[in-house]
């Protein structure tokens, strides 16, 4: 059985929320700035150390929750899930999407946050918006290097998928992040 805990937030009726997971214990500056301007931050676990909440924390309030890889005694302040209510959505967050014990649609959800595969990925099923953000830490299995925003407004969610930069290799620097929406 999950553990798990409603954090409520409903100061803004539009939110833009980022969602960050697989860091690693790798934080990559070009990951931060796309998630500058969130009012929320989701991290759907592998923090990989302790060092990485406190600095997405200085971006935007954040609701984090374990993965198979957080193992040490810094990461039991963490549950295995969490229930985020933000811009009247509610949100279910878990590492691992294999995991999902609940029909997310009975239980009222409008979105279910996953990370773990490192693949981005995003669907709608049955009405609920299925995210997964990708993995913001080290590279691994050639897949990209990806965070995610979710906007909501009035209840209803919307996700984009946005590729994490390169760092620049010259003075000119590199375009935003490519961004792919959900409708």
């Amino acid at each position: 059985m999950a553990i798990s805990q409603k954090v409520q937030c409903c100061c803004f009726s539009a939110m833009k929320i980022g969602i960050i997971s697989d860091t690693h214990g790798l934080l990559r500056p070009e990951a931060v700035e796309l998630l500058h301007g969130s009012d929320h931050i989701i991290h759907a676990g592998d923090i990989g150390s302790p060092e990485i909440i406190p600095a997405l924390e200085q971006i935007a309030a954040v609701t984090a929750i374990r993965g198979n890889v957080d193992r040490d005694a810094w990461a039991r302040r963490f549950r295995e899930t969490e229930v985020v209510e933000l811009g009247g959505a509610h949100i279910y967050v878990l590492h691992d999407l294999h995991a999902l014990d609940l029909d997310p649609k009975a239980a009222g959800f409008a979105a279910v946050i996953s990370g773990h595969s490192h693949q981005p990925r995003q669907e709608v099923r049955n009405g609920v918006l299925y995210f997964n953000p990708g993995s913001a830490g080290p590279r691994r299995f050639n897949l990209p290097v990806t965070v995610g925003r979710l906007e909501v407004e009035n209840a209803h969610v919307r996700g984009t998928l946005l590729e994490v930069p390169p760092k620049p290799s010259n003075a000119q620097g590199n375009p935003p992040g490519k961004a792919r929406s959900s409708p």
